[in-house]
């Protein structure tokens, strides 16, 4: 369910403790009396609030959406994530940190907590919640297996690079950082370049007009060092995506060049989803119930252009799909189509004191998925991998091959 920011609603969520020791270290309303208030009844706090001067509460609000985008589980998950990078040298300390923060009533309680007494933890979390919030990340294979640079000059060189390219291609990006963050055996660099110059309609100090102001506009990295995959987030032209994973590779993974990307490969295998006999796997334990297909899109090898798509209710019947695609093959020849695009519906249970949760999955052909990298959407995407929707490279099937032609009785 969709959460709504406001900040009267935020002072009920955050216990009055936590709220006292906000303001008392920014040395505002020492005379409100917090412990007189009730839990949950944050009117004495919100009228107080509402007389403070409108820069300290635009600067306070800022940091209040940043504490209630990360009380929830995603936003648990990523605090964690950041601490077991913070705090690898210290596993006692990372152990406490766990077993206390879980032990408190709530998410919104661990959110305030680490950003009030953990901050070398909060900065990393924010943008890990955030980048588990992206969906349609680009995947590309076949990037090697080096260690990613995290020196001050290869930041610099990506930056640049980035830089350059949106300056000369889209007259915009005359100024780029880029932040690079470890979360396990990933690495994650957030890049911002600038943006064009906007005009914002805003009030300042009582009067409205227009202010400009120079935005950023934002490019996601994550690279797996293990599987040799680069992900990309990027809202912007498609005919960036490649240069962009290209400067990563030179400037990052110390590469002469962007490694080629084979053609003949599909990042995604959708083939096998245009038979009904298809079965999807999955681990026991993973709280996925079921997956079925609920939308197909064919593509003519034919006719460049000419597609077909069917879509289904697949909460009734899992197969509502494939009964509609054998009403279309009785007038057109499906062998002559491609599956370039399907959409799944899985059933997840997330919590186990409350209804299974649908999740939809939509994969494109050839490396486009909306699938996020939060603790429930891994799961599904270990679900495609295990479904062969995500083939093993070619070197790793001729090895398995192998191992199983030497397995005594092997047919």
């Amino acid at each position: 369910m969709t959460r709504h920011y406001s900040t009267r609603s935020f002072f009920r969520q955050v216990p009055n403790a936590l709220l006292a020791r906000y303001f008392q270290g920014r040395g505002l309303l020492a005379d409100l009396d917090f412990g007189a208030m009730k839990e949950t009844k944050p009117d004495a706090l919100f009228d107080a609030w509402l007389v403070l001067p409108e820069d300290e509460r635009k600067a306070m609000d800022a940091e209040f959406q940043d504490i209630f985008e990360l009380g929830c589980e995603k936003g648990f998950r990523a605090i964690i994530d950041e601490a077991r990078w913070q705090m690898q040298a210290e596993q006692d300390k990372l152990m406490d940190f766990i077993e206390t923060l879980s032990a408190l009533p709530n998410h919104y309680h661990r959110a305030m907590v680490t950003y009030l007494d953990h901050g070398e933890c909060w900065k990393g979390a924010t943008r890990f919640y955030h980048a588990d919030t992206l969906p349609y990340w680009r995947k590309r294979k076949n990037m090697g297996h080096k260690p990613a640079a995290v020196d001050e000059a290869s930041l610099r060189q990506l930056a640049d690079q980035i830089r350059n390219y949106f300056h000369h291609t889209e007259g915009r990006g005359n100024n780029c950082v880029v932040e690079p963050y470890r979360r396990g055996d990933l690495d994650y660099f957030f890049a911002y370049p600038e943006d064009y110059s906007q005009q914002s309609i805003e009030w300042v100090d009582g009067e409205f007009g227009r202010r400009p102001h120079n935005p950023a506009f934002e490019v996601i990295f994550v690279y797996s060092q293990k599987e040799g995959t680069l992900d990309l987030n990027f809202r912007g032209p498609k005919k960036a995506v490649e240069p962009l994973q290209g400067m990563f590779a030179t400037a990052i993974l110390k590469l002469d060049q962007l490694p080629p990307d084979p053609k003949d490969e599909r990042v995604y295998d959708l083939s096998p989803l245009l038979h009904k006999s298809f079965d999807f796997t999955y681990a026991v334990g993973s709280g996925i119930e079921s997956v079925a297909v609920k939308k197909l899109r064919l593509s003519s090898r034919v006719n460049k252009g000419d597609r077909i798509t069917l879509e289904a209710d697949a909460s009734q019947d899992p197969d509502a799909v494939y009964t509609l695609l054998d009403k279309v093959g009785k007038s057109v020849p499906l062998h002559l189509y491609n599956v370039t695009q399907v959409e799944l519906s899985a059933s997840v249970v997330v919590d186990n004191d409350k209804p299974a949760k649908s999740v939809t999955i939509r994969i494109t052909h050839p490396n486009s998925c909306s699938l996020k990298y939060d603790e429930l959407d891994l799961k599904l995407r270990d679900m495609l991998e295990a479904s062969g929707i995500e083939p093993k490279e070619p070197e790793q099937e001729e090895a398995a091959e192998a191992a199983e032609a030497l397995v005594p009785g092997g047919v």
